[in-house]
């Protein structure tokens, strides 16, 4: 009882709070978005050997269309997904069929005879990656403290570092000695532990009809045990305004779901909870169209701005993908087995700075950290065109990857500031437009780094090039518009303090009161 709709029965549902909790939905995020990111990269050291194989010639380019084909998936569903999550506040339901979909696309790409039907799997697998990416991080910030969303957004999304790290080096080892279905068939192993995990949630609004509200653990209605008649009123944080619709006022009344028939108890009454706001009243968000959403986000700076960087983030990370297994086949003649071993050794510092980058968000603010991890990115890619030696490249791969990975904790935090500051503009809709520029770079990158790297004759140096120029661009876009308070109006209001400016403009008004009334005086004397 409690796995499929625990929302519709009239019993407690079983572990309640673990289930509720934010530790726990914060797990199962992550999870998701390491399977999310297993499934996807642990083709990418695999698909350009085993279409070698089969003949197929410009390797490097039909595997950047295979990846492109993904993202195209992902960027197609985000919209109706965040638009259908956020009207009817569906969070866990999708997560599952997600995952169904996720584990069928699987099956399809093991079992394709030909290119064709690759490229029709990996489409579902985009479809089923927006999901987690949209509900999922809609979810975790629904539950979590607005204080803590930082450090729980970067908790969450070491699971993208774990799934790069298990899935290109699980990808290449799997395919070198059990052929090319045991990568998949690891990969849905993988999902169903995932599906397993996700049919346990329990969203916050359904735990808050029992009494519990998961962002403030100690905020717990002990029902069991207190008389209804002697009941008082326990003070509750307010639900995310995502999920206010009806009501703006203080005082809700709840039924009490634990009674099953109120007749039998005289002195029961209803249950009153007192829900403070986490803003204004006035900014109380209701469903609004498609249209509204984008006009309300295209007016934010900060959320432009944000969504620029999610679009470099996923554009950077996949452009390298056809090209970098290649490009260290032709330099140091890599095989399948050492490509992976290359991945593993890039992709273990981003463990850390995902969850680092987080706890340092919520105690310093999104600016500081996004401008530091970007401008200490810029020159590893530099390093990265060099080809003298082998340990310097895969330190520099390892450095770039630590710091443009603590770029993604800050982002999504910044978008979830942005979201609840926006009437109407839930957080599926803001993750949405991440999940949406995410994709639209994920979607291109590959296409262009495949093509670039085939048709350019130092193809890997101009890749790194590009991507050094765009980081330079986010370098100078964060320092300008990230943040309640950007960098940029520190530094000016240091250097240029705003009561001295004021001060200076008096001034120069009296002087020139002063100089007009004597030129006034003047001219009356001579006359």
């Amino acid at each position: 009882m409690g796995l499929w709709m625990p929302f519709s029965s009239n019993r407690k549902p079983w572990g309640l709070r673990w289930r509720s909790s934010v530790w726990f939905i914060t797990t199962v995020v992550g999870f998701g978005i390491t399977t999310d990111l297993l499934v996807y990269s642990i083709v990418i050291p695999v698909l350009p050997f085993q279409l070698e194989r089969l003949s197929y010639r410009k390797v490097s380019s039909l595997t950047g269309w295979l990846l492109c084909a993904y993202s195209a998936g992902l960027v197609f569903s985000t919209i109706p997904i965040a638009m259908h999550s956020e009207r009817y506040s569906m969070r866990r339901m999708p997560l599952i069929l997600g995952l169904i979909a996720l584990i069928a696309a699987q099956v399809m790409f093991m079992e394709a005879p030909n290119y064709a039907v690759m490229a029709v799997a990996r489409v579902l697998q985009g479809i089923s990656s927006s999901m987690v990416w949209i509900v999922g991080l809609a979810l975790l910030c629904d539950t979590t403290p607005e204080k803590n969303v930082g450090k729980q957004l970067g908790i969450a999304m070491t699971g993208l570092s774990v799934g790069l790290l298990v899935g290109s080096p699980a990808g290449g080892a799997l395919y070198t000695r059990f052929g090319f279905r045991a990568p998949f068939i690891f990969g849905e192993i993988c999902a169903f532990v995932d599906l397993g995990l996700r049919f346990l949630i329990i969203e916050r609004d359904v735990a808050l009809k029992w009494g519990h509200d998961p962002s403030e653990p100690t905020a717990v209605i002990m029902k069991g045990t207190l008389d209804a008649s002697s009941t008082s009123d326990i003070q509750l944080p307010s639900l995310p305004t995502a999920q206010v619709h009806e009501s703006t006022t203080e005082i809700n009344e709840v039924e009490d779901p634990m009674v099953p028939d109120k007749s039998r108890l005289p002195n029961a009454r209803k249950l009153s909870i007192a829900r403070k706001p986490i803003m204004d009243p006035a900014l109380v968000r209701r469903p609004i169209p498609l249209l509204s959403v984008i006009i309300k986000l295209s007016q934010s700076p900060r959320a432009l701005v944000a969504l620029s960087m999610s679009f470099v983030y996923g554009l950077v990370q996949s452009m390298q993908e056809p090209s970098l297994p290649l490009h260290l086949q032709s330099i140091w003649e890599f095989n399948s087995d050492r490509v992976g071993l290359a991945y593993l050794a890039a992709v273990v510092p981003a463990l850390i700075s995902s969850p680092l980058a987080g706890f340092y968000v919520d105690r310093v603010g999104p600016n500081y950290i996004t401008f530091i991890c970007l401008l200490l990115a810029l020159p590893w890619w530099i390093v990265l065109t060099l080809r003298h030696s082998l340990p310097l490249f895969i330190f520099a791969l390892a450095a770039q990857c630590f710091f443009v990975s603590g770029v993604v904790a800050p982002v999504t935090t910044e978008l979830a500031s942005v979201s609840r500051k926006m009437p109407g503009v839930g957080y599926a809709h803001i993750y949405g437009a991440f999940n949406l520029a995410f994709g639209i770079g994920t979607a291109v990158g590959p296409v262009i780094g495949g093509q670039i790297y085939d048709h350019a004759r130092h193809g890997w140096t101009a890749l790194c090039c590009i991507t050094s120029a765009l980081i330079l661009v986010c370098v100078t876009l964060a320092f300008c518009y990230t943040g309640d308070d950007p960098l940029l109006a520190k530094v000016l209001r240091h250097y240029y303090p705003i009561d001295s400016i004021r001060k200076h403009s008096d001034e120069e008004s009296n002087s020139t009161d002063n100089t007009s009334r004597t030129h006034i005086v003047s001219r009356v004397e001579s006359a």
